[in-house]
């Protein structure tokens, strides 16, 4: 059953990241108290993050918790703005506020960006992903064999359609420090130590803006967290999910 507040049925909302689907989640909610129904969401062919706000609010009724993984923190923001009396529990983990910046530093974002979309328009979604997962876990883990299948392998199962369209969707993200500023909830903020595409100060900033803020850095790990210790994510999971909504 969904989690209860005071008589309140609750459900877990789990957003994916970039080319993410179910798998990146799945470790982490077998770890989970079985009272807790965790539910991933599922972007469809989206192309902005307010769509795809949009479709996972259709999707999942009542009063929700929301965690969400890169762009899916994207997506938790955008929900927020556009729900708020809908949210309780907000757990960002590994992403950013902030829109494409101006002039030569948001070129060279959307050069690299598009890089990987003639990449898999070119050789396929999972030569991209090669490429791609080479930044999203520590050195160290590269050659974790079971990890990088994983990761590959759910990637694979997009269309470069919707690689495009994610990364349409990425380039062209709100401004979220509105939605930080205004939220008078504890919203947990939770980063790798190695991530290097969503670092540390990034986080430091996020939780700056916010009234309410848990911040906290998950030792080891890089951007994929979730798949790279779901044990240890798991049990900041736990903690946050016994934080009071008053």
């Amino acid at each position: 059953m969904p989690t209860e507040h005071h008589g309140e049925v609750r459900t877990l909302v789990l957003l994916p990241g970039l080319m993410c689907d179910h798998s990146v989640w799945e470790p982490v909610m077998h770890l989970l108290p079985p009272h807790v129904q965790a539910r991933v969401a599922d972007y469809g062919p989206c192309d902005s993050l307010t769509t795809m706000a949009e479709r996972t609010l259709a999707a999942h009724e009542g009063a929700l918790d929301i965690a969400g993984h890169s762009m899916g923190a994207r997506v938790a923001l955008e929900m927020m703005r556009l729900a708020p009396g809908r949210i309780g529990r907000v757990a960002l983990l590994g992403s950013g506020y902030a829109p494409l910046a101006a002039g030569e530093q948001g070129q060279a974002e959307r050069s690299k960006r598009q890089g990987f979309v003639d990449l898999a328009r070119s050789q396929g979604v999972r030569a991209m992903a090669q490429e791609w997962v080479k930044g999203m876990v520590p050195a160290s883990r590269l050659s974790d064999a079971t990890l990088i299948s994983a990761i590959l392998d759910m990637c694979s199962r997009k269309s470069v359609a919707h690689f495009e369209g994610q990364i349409q969707a990425l380039l062209n993200r709100p401004d979220a420090a509105p939605v930080l500023k205004g939220w008078q909830r504890k919203v947990w903020v939770l980063c790798g130590e190695w991530d290097a595409w969503a670092n540390v100060a990034q986080h430091q900033a996020m939780a700056a803006l916010l009234p309410q803020a848990h911040l906290q850095v998950l030792e080891g790990v890089g951007h994929m967290f979730p798949m790279e210790n779901p044990d240890q994510l798991a049990a900041e999971f736990r903690q946050w999910l016994q934080e009071p909504l008053n």
